[in-house]
Formats: structure tokens, C-alpha cells, sequence
């Protein structure tokens, strides 16, 4: 029988100080607190054992939180025991994602051993009053190290995140930290637009209503900074393959493009979400929760009844949409044994005469002037 395609997500919601603007499961722990989650983590992936046989894992993905601020023996084991459990293909992309100012030559030579092959360095910005602003714990300075001693160490697939739209951001501020992180020829480059999230202290700062808001960059400046990562960073080799992402040639994440293309995808610890077998489910935020869900995290699985064909179809349209890609008549008739819905249709033949979709061999992606408008348009696929 010929195994399916797994990717493997491993949340560690550890980190030396929660950012201003992260709502993610995660925030400062001690060794006791670490070792007894990661404890956790282990008999949670132990508990899906029964369907191992079935998958062949392609990616790994250790996300935060920060992975780099554990102890890195705790990242080879959490692998042994995925390699105890599942085959893995020839050439798995396993990543990890790291701060700088949590790394060390040591460190990075454990992971290199455990089979880490991919680094992502969560940078955001090269300005010093950026990142004190946004409450990251390291300097630019600190970045530059990192990224060097990961090259000695041997990375070759490296990925550096960036943010853009900050509080009382200019446009030649971003550009800079553009062209400087492009300079250095990361493999792969994040380019994400801060988002104001409910319960934290940026909320708190720059929410609806808040005075802090007039700092933001306007719709009008964001949409330029937007338009401007995506013409520089292709006149340096990268090509943008999904809204915030841009990679050279051959360095797209497969880890993330299982997310966009309704691929199975296991997330193993708190917050950690999955799609497997048709089945889309989560572990609670709270890590209070977490211990009590770790050890049903199976059984929730099970009991979980398939989502609907309608749900997958909208999904399929949703995260599709949002890569260069875009989505494929062939691939949806493979897929659901039907072609497009008449409502679909009619939906892409006004977005192709408005100029915001275009098509060819049987392909459908969203113009730039598309992803400009793209939460209006993706609703349009929800069927009636």
C-alpha cells in the first residue's frame, strides 16, 4: 500500500520574553516546567502510533514560541521518536524556527546532527527602535551573528522573517531593512504585515479606538510597502509564491505549502492544529488544558467526524487562492470527482473581467490588484 503524505507540526511555547504583539500560545518557562511539556508532547505523539504505518513523513515543522530557547537534546529527541514511529522520505524538510540572541555554535551543531535542515530566524526588522518597539530581545547585531555561525555551521535553506507596517514605519525605514536582509541572500524571506490582536499589550496600544492607532501606517502606505516587497525582492531572485512569502528558486517551504494545499498535517502540543483524513482539530491554547488534552488527543481525533464537501471545497478555494499557484480545475475534479460549481464560475468570470483573477491552463490565481481586495474575494467562495 503506498503511504500518504504527512507533515508534522511541534509547538514548543517556550520563549525568554513574549513579544508586544504575539498572541501565540506562549510566554517564559523554567526547566522543571519545559521538561514536564516536553514529557507531554512525547506520549501525545506516542498516542497516534496505531495509524503511523499509513504516512510517510515529509516535513517537520518546531514553532513557537521559540524552539531555539529549549534545550536543544529535547529537539533530537522529539525526532527520534518521530522516526521511531513513521518512515521518513529521502529528503525530509524538517525546520525549526530560532531567535537570534537563543543560538549558540553548539546548539547549532545539535540540531544539524538531529537532522534540522532548515532554520527559520525570526528577525522582523534591522532598525533598533523597531524592535525595542515591538519588545524582541535581540539587536541587529545579534541577528548578524546568528545568521553567520548558522552558515558555518551548515544551513543551507535559510528563512528570515521581516514585518512591515509598525508603528510610525516610513516607507524608506522598511526598504532598508529590505535591502539589507536581501543583501545577505537568505534563502527564503517572510515578509508579514503586523497585525493588532485582541489581548495584547499592542492591543492595548494601537486597538480600535485607541490613540495609539494614529501611529499605524495607513491602508494606503501599507498596500505601497506591500507592493514594493513584492518588486524588490523579485529584482533580487525571490518570487513571491504565496501572499507573504518569497523564496529562490527551489526553496519554497513544502511544510507550509501542505497547509495552503489541504495536504495531512499533524500538530503535536498545546495550541498545535491538524488536518488528517479529512478531519480538521486542535489542542486547547491554555496550557492549563494542555496536559488532560495531550492524553485524549487520539480519541478526539477519532471521534472526529470528516468535514463536509462543501467545507473542503471552500478551503480548497481559500488556501489555494493564496499562492502563486492559485488553485486547478484538474486538480479540484481529482480531488472531488466534479468540476468547479456553477456558482464558482459565475464567481471567476466576474473576478476575470474585473481583472482581479487570471487563468490559464486550467489554473485560476488572484492578480496583484486581487490579493489587494483578497478577504472580500475569498468570501465570495463560500457556497450557498
Amino acid at each position: 500500500m503506498k503511504k500518504r503524505s504527512l507533515s508534522v507540526y511541534i509547538h514548543l511555547p517556550f520563549c525568554a520574553q513574549k513579544c508586544l504583539y504575539c498572541d501565540f500560545a506562549s510566554g517564559p518557562a523554567g526547566k522543571e516546567e519545559i521538561a514536564a511539556y516536553m514529557r507531554l508532547l512525547t506520549k501525545e505523539i506516542r498516542s497516534f502510533e496505531a495509524i503511523s504505518s499509513l504516512y510517510r513523513v515529509e516535513t517537520v515543522f518546531f514553532g513557537g514560541g521559540t524552539p531555539s530557547f529549549v534545550a536543544p537534546f529535547y529537539i533530537s529527541q522529539i525526532l527520534n521518536q518521530l522516526r521511531k514511529q513513521y518512515e521518513f522520505s529521502e529528503t525530509p524538510e524538517i525546520t525549526l524556527e530560532a531567535n537570534p540572541g537563543t543560538l549558540d555554535a553548539e546548539k547549532l551543531v545539535t540540531y544539524r546532527k538531529a537532522g534540522v535542515n532548515r532554520l527559520s530566524l525570526g528577525l522582523q526588522s534591522i532598525h533598533e527602535s523597531e524592535l525595542k518597539l515591538l519588545g524582541r530581545i535581540h539587536s541587529y547585531e545579534d541577528f548578524l551573528e546568528s545568521y553567520e555561525m548558522a552558515r558555518q555551521a551548515g544551513f543551507t535553506n535559510i528563512n528570515v522573517d521581516l514585518m512591515s507596517a509598525l508603528p510610525k514605519q516610513t516607507m524608506g525605514k522598511w526598504k532598508k531593512t529590505l535591502e539589507t536582509v536581501a543583501a545577505l541572500k537568505p534563502e527564503h524571506i517572510s515578509a508579514y504585515s503586523l497585525s493588532i490582536e485582541e489581548g495584547t499589550p499592542f492591543y492595548e496600544r494601537y486597538g480600535e479606538g485607541r490613540i495609539g492607532r494614529l501611529d499605524l501606517p495607513g491602508e494606503e502606505l501599507d498596500r505601497a510597502m506591500y507592493h514594493f516587497t513584492k518588486e524588490y525582492l523579485g529584482s533580487q531572485g525571490y518570487r513571491r509564491y504565496e501572499f507573504s512569502n518569497y523564496a529562490k528558486k527551489g526553496f519554497e517551504s513544502r511544510h507550509n505549502m501542505t497547509y495552503w494545499t489541504l495536504g495531512d498535517y499533524v500538530g503535536f502540543g498545546q495550541a498545535a492544529a491538524s488536518y488528517l483524513q479529512g478531519r480538521r482539530f486542535s489542542n486547547p491554547a491554555g496550557k492549563e488544558e494542555y496536559p488532560e488534552a495531550s492524553r485524549t488527543a487520539y480519541q478526539r481525533f477519532r471521534a472526529m467526524a470528516p468535514q463536509s464537501e462543501k467545507e473542503a471545497m471552500e478551503e480548497y478555494m481559500f488556501l489555494g487562492l493564496r499562492t502563486a499557484r492559485g488553485v486547478s480545475r484538474e486538480d479540484f475534479q481529482k480531488r472531488f470527482g466534479k468540476p468547479f460549481p456553477k456558482q464558482y464560475e459565475k464567481e471567476l468570470l466576474e473576478l476575470y473581467r474585473q481583472d482581479l483573477v487570471e487563468q490559464a491552463g486550467g489554473r485560476i490565481w488572484l492578480t496583484d490588484a486581487g490579493i489587494d481586495v483578497s478577504n472580500i474575494i475569498l468570501a465570495r467562495f463560500l457556497l450557498d
